[in-house]
């Protein structure tokens, strides 16, 4: 059900970043943190030998959309009359005898794995749809930060009116439309590459890459649901981008005690680059380590028209909750040894990422830190975000195309 519920297609090809999503996700909805690690289990994607706990499955049937999982389990077995354990039965203190207690451990086990075959057995497959009798398009309605895209859409052939319009891979960002109507407005509030989605009866349509540009270069303190925007004259000269803390408090924006992310976009202003050519390097300086922002957190995202590039950096100490994203390959500093992207800011880190041959290469301070293999399908590089904890500053940006330089700022 909660498949059906995200609509992110096959749960076996959930990469690492899916399942901290998705953690997110339940977090917001039930006010409850399952751990990527828990989840990952539950998907049956770490081997483990023992039954996900009743906070556990509580917490997953609420966000299936029932109040907890012994409610879940009545609503899918009541209208068969087959009573079922909403939870493991009692096992009965140990006698003299132990193999009475296995049996009774092998009796629950079995009552609880006939029960969750008999809730997968009954669970329904909506009726397919035909995506051809649907129509889909979108229109940005400026360059400028936020933007309103206007959708245009045709979803009279819904069975349902379950007819949905979906900025981008995020649920939440779904929102209810009349499928009697043809217009829809939505505001995006960062810029960056999305596919809007169509979805009617739970089931995605019609799918659209969307590009929301900058018009040059946008510096935001992050805060949620709008961000706070700032103007040019503050963060911009002639040898760098620079946000310093006192800057971040002068908006009023605290740092204590959980320092907001700072960001620069510059998207959709240069030539797409492929994947497969290109050259990228750059400087950074993240400027506050007070308090809780000790661990220094920054990435630098290349944006793609399709999954992004996000370069993880920290103070050395903290790499282990770090991760990188190379396009379809998700790394955990919790899995992997990330610790050649630890860095001093105490000066600035020079940051390099290209493609040699079928690899990507990543790159600090010259020395080559990790390899990950280039998609073999197209893809393109088609703007640039950099996000500090905090405080920080961007110097000497180099994208290349081959041999040719494609975008150079800040020298």
């Amino acid at each position: 059900m909660i498949e059906h519920k995200l609509d992110w297609g096959d749960s076996t090809a959930w990469q690492s970043r899916d399942f901290e999503n998705l953690q997110q996700l339940i977090l917001d909805e039930t006010g409850v943190s399952l751990s990527a690690s828990t989840l990952r289990r539950v998907w049956g994607r770490v081997t483990y030998n023992s039954l996900p706990s009743t906070t556990t499955l509580d917490t997953l049937a609420r966000f299936a959309g029932t109040a907890n999982w012994r409610q879940f389990i009545k609503e899918h077995t009541d209208h068969n009359n087959t009573a079922a354990p909403a939870e493991p039965l009692p096992v009965p203190k140990p006698a003299k005898r132990q193999p009475a207690r296995l049996v009774w451990m092998l009796a629950a086990s079995v009552m609880i794995s006939l029960t969750l075959l008999g809730i997968f057995a009954l669970k329904k497959t909506p009726p397919p749809v035909k995506k051809s009798d649907y129509r889909f398009a979108v229109k940005p309605v400026t360059r400028s930060i936020p933007n309103s895209v206007i959708f245009t859409y045709d979803a009279v052939a819904a069975p349902t009116d379950s007819v949905y319009i979906q900025q981008s891979w995020d649920i939440r960002r779904r929102t209810l439309v009349s499928k009697n109507q043809h217009t829809h407005t939505s505001v995006y509030y960062e810029p960056g590459f999305y596919l809007a989605k169509l979805v009617a009866n739970n089931q995605v349509v019609k799918e659209i890459p969307l590009l929301i540009p900058t018009d040059g270069w946008l510096a935001a303190i992050s805060k949620t649901p709008v961000p706070v925007y700032l103007p040019a004259a503050g963060f911009m000269n002639k040898s760098m981008l620079r946000l310093p803390a006192e800057a971040v408090t002068a908006h009023n924006m605290p740092l204590q005690p959980d320092a907001p992310d700072i960001c620069f976009y510059n998207v959709g202003n240069f030539n797409p680059v492929p994947l497969s050519e290109f050259t990228f390097s750059v400087r950074v300086k993240n400027e506050y380590r007070e308090g809780a922002a000790a661990c220094q957190f920054t990435t630098i995202t290349l944006v793609t028209d399709d999954s992004p590039i996000v370069i993880p950096l920290s103070a050395k100490g903290c790499v282990s909750e770090i991760g990188l994203l190379s396009v379809d390959q998700m790394v955990s500093g919790k899995q992997a040894d990330l610790s050649g992207f630890g860095a001093d800011f105490s000066d600035w880190v020079q940051i390099g990422c290209k493609s040699v041959g079928k690899a990507l290469e990543y790159n600090v301070n010259g020395r080559t830190v990790y390899t990950c293999a280039l998609p073999e399908r197209p893809v393109h590089i088609v703007g640039m975000i950099y996000r500090f904890k905090g405080a920080g500053a961007v110097k000497d940006i180099n994208l290349y195309q081959q041999d040719k330089p494609v975008f150079r700022a800040f020298f």
